[in-house]
């Protein structure tokens, strides 16, 4: 399965400034391109830092801020590779504490910019979309199933599994295949098996509808004595 990249969801960068813009200048393409950071890059395109509104602000309220990119700019940058999985950008982001991230290419120049947003935007992916990718490339492509091997059902992004498999080891792989799915939110397998092929033998309580396995016939035993 290919899930998306960075350089699948950043914006294409068409605003930067260099460390000698003024701050009235910054001010204005903020307002001009209705964003709300800008990231400053040297003479060869490659990020130094960024300049944001909460930057622009803190100016006005601290004497001796500066006046141009260079004074106010968060630096050195924090990037991102336009390779990374979304996964990778939105760990940065949390680690970091920043809402966006330069992208550059593989020589380090500045080629777009991802934020919170566009990452929010795997999550409105239309159910459609969702059990169409989770029936060609998880059910088809990866287990080489038939697609109609598995029913799969998606509502607000929760995906219902049901169905048979052949072995119950293929019971957790087919959940975390579906639950890599970019929109995915949560996973509900009741999956049956037609073989237990692992060493416990004992099948999960969660691969069915009532919460009981097809395979799990303790509860129909005598007590003992």
């Amino acid at each position: 399965m290919r899930h998306r990249s960075v350089g699948d969801l950043m914006t294409p960068t068409a605003v930067s400034v260099r460390p000698g813009t003024a701050v009235k200048e910054i001010a204005r393409l903020l307002d001009e391109y209705d964003i709300t950071a800008v990231p400053v890059v040297d003479d060869d395109g490659r990020p130094l830092g960024v300049v944001s509104e909460a930057d622009l602000l803190h100016r006005q309220t601290s004497e001796g801020a500066g006046s141009t990119a260079r004074d106010l700019m968060t630096s050195p940058a924090v990037v991102a590779e336009a390779g990374w999985s979304v996964v990778h950008a939105a760990r940065a982001m949390e680690r970091r504490k920043v809402k966006r991230l330069p992208v550059v290419d593989s020589t380090g120049r500045l080629i777009g910019v991802i934020s919170r947003s566009d990452l929010v935007q795997l999550f409105l992916r239309r159910d459609r979309a969702i059990q169409e990718e989770i029936v060609e490339d998880v059910i088809v492509r990866t287990l080489g199933l038939p697609p109609s091997a598995l029913t799969v059902d998606v509502t607000d992004g929760r995906v219902t599994l049901s169905g048979s498999v052949e072995r119950r080891s293929l019971v957790p792989v087919t959940v975390r295949l579906c639950e890599s799915v970019d929109g995915v939110v949560d996973v509900d397998a009741r999956l049956r098996f037609d073989r237990d092929d692992t060493a416990d033998g004992i099948a999960p309580l969660t691969t069915t509808e009532g919460g009981r396995s097809p395979r799990d016939t303790s509860r129909d035993a005598p007590p003992p004595g």
